[in-house]
């Protein structure tokens, strides 16, 4: 069987060449125009800028830096350490570096200042004047604190020129200005009269404190002891001169050893003569010595004897501790000059100091500073604070303030 022949195939018509485009319709844009009105008419809208950060210089500065390399780097400015807080400091001790009180002024002692304040109630207060500012700083001096004891030998190779009745004020003003027990020892074994310048409490002596083997507590030794009104303590000496002859430099260390364990200023009255066996002892457990002389040529060469004697039998150490009284006698200054006598013994001790003449002191009898004048008190708390200066040298060497005023 033969296959069926094949239809004709019709070309397609070519399409016609290109030509040009026909105009159409216009936009409509064009067919209605839009009609824009008058912009300054309307008020336009402010439209907030955005605020756009700055950066921190000191943090680019840093950033910097850290790009550099490290030997490019400059060195950074030296900031000291923030300081730690102590931990051994008591709870609120910077509360006390603040001055946060207004503090109210001292009542004045006397003068003018002490009237007004006394008639206004305590409404009008002037202050202190320079005079009672100088004696609160006396009395603070007076007052330094003692290590244990304190030993005082009041010295002098003549007679007559106030050895006694210095020992009675100055042990009365340190027992009346301070609060703890002062004592005086009468040392001398020619018939001391020591006992007989306060009120006599006792007959009791420093023998009858010897010869008994049960003192344990203060009371037992206040039993043998006389007390003035000023609180100063004395123990009197053997009254008999065969017994008081044998008072030696075992019986006198024996006492200071009772005595120191109960009074912490201990002052002794010693004898005229520097020889005998008790004043061994004296001048070998004394803390300090005060020296008394007359304003008189013979009292200033007995005084400057004595420091000699001293520096050359060991006890140097005593004379650059001395405080040198010149206790007037008489009225009047007689016809030696008191600032070169001064100066004179200032060039060997560590003070000098004078005690005016009195009419109480002078009566020989019982001395009560209250009975004094104002200018022999004064003196007797100036002695007591130059005493006083070597007090923190006796614990150790000036461990307060500098050395003593001259």
């Amino acid at each position: 069987m033969s296959p069926a022949p094949a239809a004709p195939v019709t070309p397609l018509p070519h399409p016609p060449p290109p030509g040009p485009v026909p105009p159409g319709p216009p936009p409509v844009a064009q067919q209605f125009p839009v009609q824009h009105p008058d912009e300054s008419a309307y008020p336009q809208p402010q439209i907030p800028q955005p605020q756009i950060p700055q950066p921190d210089t000191r943090q680019v500065a840093f950033q910097q830096t850290q790009m550099l390399p490290p030997q490019a780097q400059p060195p950074l400015p030296y900031q000291p350490p923030a300081p730690q807080a102590d931990p051994m400091a008591a709870p609120g001790s910077g509360i006390d570096e603040l001055d946060l009180l207004h503090r109210a002024r001292r009542a004045p002692q006397s003068g003018w200042r002490r009237a007004v304040f006394r008639v206004s109630g305590g409404a009008v207060n002037p202050g202190e004047s320079p005079e009672d500012i100088a004696q609160r700083e006396l009395i603070d001096r007076v007052n330094q604190p003692i290590r244990g004891d304190y030993r005082i030998a009041v010295l002098s190779l003549k007679g007559g020129v106030g050895k006694t009745t210095t020992t009675i004020g100055l042990g009365s003003t340190f027992a009346s200005l301070r609060g703890d027990r002062v004592i005086a020892v009468d040392a001398n074994p020619d018939l001391g009269t020591l006992a007989q310048r306060i009120p006599r409490q006792t007959m009791a002596t420093v023998r009858d404190l010897l010869q008994d083997p049960s003192i344990h507590r203060y009371s037992d030794v206040r039993a043998y002891t006389s007390q003035a009104p000023s609180r100063l303590e004395v123990l009197a000496s053997e009254q008999d001169p065969s017994v008081s002859e044998a008072f030696s430099e075992h019986d006198y260390r024996s006492v200071i050893k009772i005595l120191q364990s109960y009074y912490n200023v201990i002052l002794t009255d010693c004898g005229t003569g520097l020889m005998h066996s008790a004043m061994n002892g004296v001048l070998g457990m004394a803390s300090s010595l005060v020296l008394v002389s007359s304003p008189a040529i013979d009292g200033a060469r007995s005084a400057s004897a004595t420091l000699d004697w001293l520096t050359h039998h060991g006890y140097r150490h005593l004379v650059d501790r001395t405080v040198v009284v010149i206790s007037a006698t008489r009225t009047g200054s007689g016809s030696v000059d008191l600032d070169e006598l001064r100066r004179l013994f200032l060039d060997r001790c560590r003070a000098v100091q004078f005690v005016p003449f009195d009419d109480h002191l002078a009566e020989g009898a019982e001395i009560d500073l209250e009975l004094c004048s104002k200018s022999t008190r004064r003196a007797f708390t100036e002695l007591a604070a130059m005493v006083a200066d070597d007090f923190p040298a006796a614990a150790g060497r000036h461990t307060i303030g500098g050395p003593a005023p001259r």
